[in-house]
């Protein structure tokens, strides 16, 4: 986690100087506040991985004399047949639709699609078993 957190914190200092020369330069309110919020938003997130870090061991790609085979085995369990992703696609697609067009009763209905769709595919393995 040590790569992850100096990248967003490196990119938390880039966007704050550019941030301080656009409103030397610009003064125009909403980049400015668009620049400092992104700073921030990097640097909550490079926080976090700082802190993740800490409490977990090295991984091969924090290690700079590791060799690739360092970094072989199992990655995570990766579902081979899910349909889920493709209806919180779609739901994300309605509410964006929904939003595009300000029709309230469609944002409600998308958001509760899309809520089903994110709960089928967080809970997808975590079923009882079928009783037979």
């Amino acid at each position: 986690m040590k790569v992850e957190h100096r990248i967003f914190e490196i990119v938390a200092v880039f966007c704050f100087v550019v941030a301080i020369i656009y409103t030397v330069l610009a003064q125009e309110a909403v980049g400015i506040a668009g620049l400092f919020l992104t700073g921030g938003l990097a640097l909550i997130v490079g926080t976090y991985f700082r802190f993740v870090a800490r409490r977990l061991e090295g991984r091969p790609e924090d290690n700079p004399e590791a060799e690739v085979s360092d970094g072989a085995g199992d990655v995570g369990f990766f579902s081979p047949g899910s349909y889920w992703p493709v209806g919180v696609a779609f739901a994300v697609a309605l509410l964006g639709i929904s939003l595009a067009f300000f029709y309230v009763w469609a944002m409600v209905i998308s958001g509760i699609i899309l809520l089903g769709a994110i709960a089928g595919l967080v809970f997808e393995y975590h079923i009882r078993p079928s009783e037979h």
